[in-house]
């Protein structure tokens, strides 16, 4: 963390290199960091990649737009941890960092508990 604190030797540029882009681009700095955060898109971790192949679980990029759906409308409801559960299984997804954490096929759900979650999302 300090080395990347490190990297900006003066606020001073970081202001001049924020008013630059915005005027290349024609918008405000606010209009661009608003931009890019609505850009990030739901990621999986490497334990969670693995466990979708491991488990033959179909990840189609409309089923990833769905997952991307259902964490946005958790994270206007404030959450931070939730599960979402669909006929393809259980995807447990940090919301603050977009990242699936780790999934589970239907079959697997079955006489289990989901731990350390704050809500919840049926597809």
């Amino acid at each position: 963390m300090i080395g990347k604190i490190n990297q900006y030797e003066d606020v001073r540029q970081l202001k001049l290199r924020s008013a630059a882009v915005a005027s290349e681009c024609g918008n405000s700095f606010s209009d661009v960091l608003n931009s890019r955060i609505g850009e990030e898109k739901i990621h999986f971790s490497k334990h969670a990649a693995e466990r979708v192949n491991q488990r033959g679980i179909e990840v189609t990029p409309s089923f990833l737009d769905d997952l991307q759906s259902a964490v946005e409308k958790a994270r206007l409801k404030g959450a931070k941890d939730v599960v979402i559960i669909s006929e393809r299984g259980a995807f447990i997804v940090n919301v603050p960092n977009n990242t699936v954490v780790t999934t589970m096929s239907g079959n697997e759900m079955k006489d289990n508990i989901f731990t350390n979650i704050d809500s919840a999302v049926l597809l």
